[in-house]
């Protein structure tokens, strides 16, 4: 089974987060969300406080297979000032293991130089944070192990795109018409 770690900062955006739990879970993948805080305790950007399943210095990195960054303010610059994140971030585009963020999140990557040379999207106005990348306005887009996307309007194509590169376009296909996303 597929193992996801999903971190959350105090500030991050709560549907951009909760969407992919709930897509990834759907396709039978292990995701757990990860507090980068001193308590499992995490309050969003918008005042919703969520429990997190473990910390920052719980997870077994070894056999995870992706991090997923969620977008908001001011969660993800403190996902971005996280020097142990950062290396595990760095790590894993090294190794190609895959790497997801979503609205302002992928400034994370970009910052990180991980972006060079890849397509890529955020939230509009972060453009310039995305060192390296060929920027473009597509709702989410996959180029080799990075996954990025717009933003909360975007956050069930960013969790679909995720489960497409893992389960494939069907079990995608499936979960997409079972929650009547874009279904005419």
């Amino acid at each position: 089974m597929e193992i996801v770690y999903l971190f959350l900062a105090e500030g991050f955006e709560e549907v951009e987060g909760l969407t992919v739990v709930d897509l990834l879970r759907r396709a039978d993948m292990d995701i757990k969300m990860v507090s980068i805080e001193e308590s499992l305790m995490v309050q969003s950007s918008h005042g919703v406080v969520v429990k997190a399943d473990m910390k920052f210095e719980d997870v077994d990195f070894e056999h995870a297979d992706m991090i997923v960054l969620p977008g908001g303010m001011p969660g993800t610059k403190h996902l971005l000032e996280h020097e142990g994140l950062k290396q595990k971030l760095l790590e894993f585009h090294r190794e190609g293991k895959m790497l997801g963020a979503i609205c302002a999140a992928p400034m994370v990557l970009g910052e990180n130089g991980i972006l060079e040379g890849k397509k890529a999207v955020c939230y509009p106005g972060f453009e310039e944070h995305l060192k390296g990348a060929e920027v473009g306005t597509w709702e989410a887009v996959q180029d080799g192990n990075v996954i990025t996307s717009r933003g909360l309007g975007t956050a069930i194509e960013f969790g679909l795109t995720i489960v497409s590169h893992f389960k494939g376009t069907e079990k995608a296909e499936k979960i997409r018409k079972s929650i009547m996303y874009k279904v005419v």
